[in-house]
């Protein structure tokens, strides 16, 4: 199945000059939806994951299918102040600013193998910042996936990325 065709690109979204990929087309779809959940548990089911982590907000709509399919469990990864209980936090560099990403602190193990899940790599700071967070939980062996990669935009932390040999399905 051709993904980019399910993906709507709304122009001057959310400032001018972004072209937004916008996946609730391609979730409302079921053949759309159950084909990327696949696809990615096809590249995964032998890596023995115990963890999927998904980024807010878009990465939890797959994670949680993720982590049922790969019998795994699902930690969500959330803006800072939204989760109730002690967390480990990593800020990280936007265009015009700072922002910062937390995850329970006891959502992970040294010994989990984990799968970081977004729908979106365009610069890769939040991915990158969740990588430390991982990092900084003890944990060795961890994959990527995403939906989409906007290729065109190249980061040192979307470099850092890439040397982790994401799994991506669509690329712009």
């Amino acid at each position: 199945m051709n993904l980019k065709t399910k993906i709507r690109e709304i122009q001057d979204f959310p400032t001018k000059g972004i072209s937004f990929k916008d996946i609730t087309t391609l979730l409302k779809e079921k053949e759309a939806f159950v084909c990327v959940v696949d696809n990615i548990v096809e590249e995964f089911k032998t890596k023995n994951i115990t963890k999927v982590l998904g980024i807010e907000s878009r990465g939890f709509i797959f994670g949680g299918a993720l982590a049922k399919e790969l019998g795994a469990g699902f930690v969500p990864v959330r803006k800072k102040g939204k989760l109730p209980a002690e967390t480990i936090a990593e800020s990280y560099e936007l265009e015009y600013g700072v922002d910062t990403i937390e995850m329970h602190k006891d959502a992970l193990s040294s010994d989990d193998v984990v799968l970081i899940h977004d729908d979106l790599l365009a610069t890769g700071g939040t991915a990158n910042a969740v990588f430390n967070i991982v990092k900084k939980a003890g944990v060795k062996e961890v994959y990527f996936s995403f939906v989409c990669d906007l290729e065109f935009i190249q980061t040192p932390e979307k470099s850092n990325i890439y040397k982790l040999n994401p799994h991506i399905l669509v690329k712009y």
